[in-house]
């Protein structure tokens, strides 16, 4: 004979499930952390300082 489910577990455990999977993707699409951001914005600081301190004037 089949055991009996928790229908209320079973669509918890789907939606925790689901949630896992949405989170994965998102942390695929925006998943740059603040430390990264950092390191990327002095970056691009220092190659904007360099730059300019390489521009003659006129």
């Amino acid at each position: 004979m089949v055991e009996p489910i928790n229908l209320n577990k079973a669509r918890k455990a789907r939606a925790k499930a689901e949630a896992k999977a949405r989170a994965g993707q998102n942390r695929a699409l925006f998943g740059v952390g603040k430390a990264e951001k950092m390191v990327s914005k002095l970056d691009a600081e220092r190659a904007r300082r360099a730059l300019d301190q390489a521009k003659r004037e006129d």
